[in-house]
């Protein structure tokens, strides 16, 4: 990453992708440049009008200029157009593409990436990282290239009519630099603070809308309108450091350009370029000083707008450079028998030192039923996330049909699985396109209505007002817990994956819902692989090999009634939960 925070690099970078809109760029240039050369040509001008015309009553040349400046206006008008246009279109495109980029990654993203990273920064970077961009490209290039070229055009005419005076203004340019360069660096310093700080706010408004519910029922406002308080100050803080640092090199510039002109004034007063001079010749170039400091005012400003774009291009390529989930599986699987072994698997999260799973060894038969239980936080859902692969456990290997996990190609590894977890995660879609997600083949509306009826979804269907095809507003707001983990069963019936995960797949469901689902899952159980993450006992009392997983350990094995009879820890946490249900 040393390389993403060096400026020339990123700027280097960025310049890719302006690279594939050449000749749109060169439009805007020449839109650009045209209105810069018309403002020239009539600031050129006044040195005639004034000489010619007004010192020697010639009308003829005033009668011109009347003729021809609405017309110089309109090209003017129209090359502003061309130029102002274009740019906005190119950072436009450059936005989308960023975005799209961006977007691209995060789902490719593996699962611990995630894990280390707010939603609310990741939001951020999409959102306003990438406007730093668009002003960067658009807004920022606009008036590099249009007061640039004023600014040399200006130059040139005060040279042309006198370059004894202009000389004193090129005297300033190595000074102006000088504050632009100090400048620059603290803008971007201070530009990647703002994003930092904008992502900040997003995740607090993330986590207060998300968690709107909890912090109404517990009276929460007071702490989570402080926390935000707190984190709007800091962004306005920095925003303010920004706009501190920008006026005063404004001011420092426009002092020293002041200077100069007071210079050319003093110089111009001496005896010997008085009688040099005509009036025409000095007000010539002193307008030109003066219409020097607005475009010099200009571009230092939108120095600001390029360094923030600059660091938001930082904030951006360093997500574009992590390292996508790693594949190196080359095995191609149409469709596993569904044979599953762990054999001495070890495996710690990245964040933790004690691991979550020690030492566990077992072999799930093709169609065989193996239930884990245990307390929260002893390893169980970890077995299922090591099975499809978010993680890879740091010793010990897992098999597929006697392949190892890691040569398996990663999409038809998952290909084999269907997994329903108590965390139901729905889409704002219709029903039936939520059932139908992530289905290997085309399916019909009856294979949709079928596993809808298999998960007794159609049982709340009449309630709803278009059925199958009613939205359910973001993750399903619009159902109850049980309700939307029976569309997650009916999405998981769809699949017809060789291997099933379910996770606490009851967990959210009513008894009446759980025995009805129940059956449901026993008919799918028959023809699949399935590893059950079970809470309660009652639900998996049929499973082919009870598991009991304490502090990431499996310490019992064996079928309900084999395990009841010896009376260690699930004969426990049995009698615990008969005595709770009795």
């Amino acid at each position: 990453m040393q390389q993403a925070d060096n400026s020339d690099y990123q700027i280097k970078r960025f310049l890719q992708y302006l690279k594939a809109y050449k000749v749109p760029f060169v439009f805007a240039i020449i839109g650009m440049i045209g209105y810069s050369a018309v403002d020239t040509f009539v600031f050129s001008q006044l040195q005639p009008m004034i000489d010619e015309s007004l010192g020697k009553n010639d009308h003829d040349y005033l009668r011109l200029a009347a003729y021809a400046i609405v017309p110089l206006f309109l090209l003017r008008g129209l090359f502003n157009f061309l130029g102002s246009y274009t740019l906005s279109w190119i950072g436009a495109q450059v936005v989308m593409r960023m975005r799209q980029q961006l977007f691209e990654k995060y789902i490719h993203l593996p699962v611990s990436f995630h894990d280390n990273h707010a939603v609310g920064g990741l939001i951020s970077k999409v959102t306003y990282d990438t406007e730093q961009v668009a002003n960067a490209s658009g807004k920022a290039l606009l008036t590099l290239v249009r007061e640039g070229a004023l600014v040399i055009g200006l130059l040139c005419v005060m040279f042309y009519y006198s370059w004894q005076l202009s000389l004193i203004f090129l005297l300033i340019g190595p000074i102006v630099a000088v504050i632009v360069s100090i400048v620059s660096k603290r803008f971007r310093v201070v530009s990647k603070n703002i994003q930092q700080s904008m992502g900040n706010l997003t995740s607090s408004v993330e986590q207060a809308v998300k968690g709107h519910k909890v912090v109404i029922m517990f009276g929460g406002q007071e702490i989570e309108q402080e926390r935000f308080k707190q984190k709007n100050n800091h962004n306005r803080q920095q925003s303010m450091k920004l706009n501190v640092t920008s006026i005063l090199s404004v001011s420092s510039i426009q002092v020293i350009a002041s200077i100069a002109l007071a210079v050319v004034l003093f110089i111009a007063s001496t005896p010997g370029m008085l009688e040099k001079l005509t009036a025409g010749v000095f007000i010539n170039v002193v307008f030109c000083m003066v219409m020097l400091l607005k475009p010099l005012k200009q571009l230092t400003t939108i120095n600001n707008q390029f360094q923030k774009g600059m660091a938001a291009c930082a904030s951006i390529f360093e997500i574009l450079d992590e390292a996508d989930e790693e594949d190196s599986g080359k095995t191609k699987v149409e469709r596993a028998t569904g044979k599953i072994e762990f054999d001495d698997v070890t495996f710690s999260y990245p964040s933790k030192q004690t691991p979550a799973l020690s030492n566990v060894s077992f072999t799930a038969n093709p169609g065989q039923s193996i239930a884990l239980v245990g307390r929260s936080g002893s390893g169980k859902s970890t077995i299922s996330s090591l099975l499809t692969r978010f993680y890879v456990p740091q010793q010990g290997e897992i098999r597929l049909d006697d392949t190892v996990l890691n040569d398996i190609d990663l999409k038809d590894l998952r290909a084999q699985f269907a997994v329903v977890s108590q965390n139901v995660t729905l889409f704002n879609d219709t029903i039936a396109n939520n059932i139908a997600y992530g289905a290997r083949q085309n399916v019909s509306r009856k294979d949709i209505e079928n596993a809808a009826k298999m998960a007794h979804v159609e049982e709340f269907l009449s309630n709803l007002p278009e059925g199958l095809d009613t939205i359910i507003g973001e993750n399903g707001l619009m159902l109850s817990g049980g309700q939307r983990q029976r569309i997650a069963i009916a999405r998981a019936i769809l699949a017809e994956a060789p291997i099933l995960i379910l996770d606490e797949a009851t967990s959210a469901l009513d008894t009446e819902s759980e025995r009805l689902i129940q059956d449901a899952l026993e008919t799918l159980q028959k023809r699949c692989t399935s590893i059950v993450v079970a809470h309660r006992l009652s639900t998996i009392e049929n499973a082919d090999c009870i598991m009991v997983v304490e502090q990431g350990r499996i310490i019992e094995k064996g079928k309900h009634k084999e395990l009841l009879e010896k009376g260690g820890h699930y004969a426990q946490l049995h009698a615990l939960q008969f005595g709770e249900t009795k």
